[in-house]
């Protein structure tokens, strides 16, 4: 029996996705990317993004140390941030049409994280697409159009029904391992 590859949920917005996007490849090679709408995630198990809580300074802190020992340097934060996720979920539903997500959510996350980009502005979906080698008139458009609509949709209904309350979030078999501290343990469960 084939062992199906492990799926990764992802947000653009998430730090943690981010970190765990640049790491995914050599520890689960073959993982297959899913984009969320993450403020749905986060309604559907009641939950709220921590960069509107209390807890805002605390886990910036923790980013950026975690950012600096993974080796990606400094996290330069977006102002503001976190903002809607909406108009980047959509692209990234685009994106995985056009068999780019990986790269465009790549490029969108490294825009918002190493260059401080807005990803709820046009303009920087705008620079992903460019960066990724997708065309940035194309996913402008594309963001509007009901089908995309329906994709993301159906992908963070799928991440819902699955159990997935954040991101990131690895399904391995049956197994869901979430945030970047638990990539390892994912990457463990996938090899046996």
């Amino acid at each position: 029996m084939t062992r199906e590859q492990p799926r990764f949920y992802i947000g653009a917005q998430s730090p943690y996705a981010w970190m765990t996007a640049e790491r995914i490849d050599e520890l689960l090679p073959g993982a297959r990317w899913h984009g969320v709408l993450l403020q749905a995630v986060f309604q559907a198990a009641g939950r709220t993004s921590w960069g509107l809580t209390d807890d805002r300074e605390q886990g910036i802190s923790e980013c950026e140390q975690r950012a600096r020992e993974h080796g990606l340097g400094t996290i330069e934060w977006p102002d503001p941030w976190p903002t809607s996720d909406l108009l980047i979920a959509r692209a990234m539903a685009y994106a995985d049409m056009q068999g780019r997500l990986r790269e465009f959510a790549l490029e969108a996350m490294r825009l918002e994280f190493r260059e401080g980009a807005v990803l709820s502005d046009p303009a920087s979906v705008r620079e992903a697409a460019t960066r990724s080698g997708l065309d940035p008139d194309a996913i402008e458009a594309a963001v509007q159009e009901q089908s995309v609509k329906d994709a993301l949709r159906a992908t963070t209904d799928e991440a819902i029904a699955l159990g997935v309350i954040g991101v990131p979030t690895v399904l391995v078999a049956d197994q869901l391992f979430w945030g970047d501290d638990r990539l390892l343990d994912a990457a463990s469960a996938s090899r046996g």
